[in-house]
């Protein structure tokens, strides 16, 4: 049997939501764990202080008894969907994907990864 420690709930995939603050900088959380949130002035710090905030909160939980929530299981997705646009961002899609002498699609997938905080390869 599993020991559910400290160690075990922070080594578990929870999901970490970040977002612009309106006062500057970032607000993030982990939304299986109410009530996790922090903040930092940059996005290293910003999720530096939500590994903080979690732990603090799993160990809490842990002295108080309660259930902890364990991550939501991924859905299996096949990375791909149509997507329908206005034909003039359609030309400047392809024209700013010409620019960066790569395609359409590498050209996309970046942006919508840089546009939610997604590691960019």
């Amino acid at each position: 049997m599993i020991k559910k420690d400290l160690e075990y709930y922070l080594k578990l995939p929870y999901k970490v939501v970040l977002y612009p603050a309106e006062e500057g900088g970032y607000a993030v959380e982990i939304p299986e764990l109410p009530g996790c949130i922090s903040q930092g002035q940059t996005l290293e710090e910003a999720y530096e202080m939500i590994q903080d905030a979690k732990k603090g909160w799993l160990d809490i939980a842990l002295q108080d008894g309660e259930t902890i929530p364990e991550p939501a299981r991924m859905e299996e997705y096949s990375g791909k969907f149509n997507i329908r646009m206005p034909k003039s961002l359609h030309r400047t899609l392809v024209a700013k994907a010409k620019e960066e002498n790569v395609s359409l699609n590498q050209y996309i997938n970046y942006q919508l990864a840089r546009s939610v905080g997604h590691p960019v390869k």
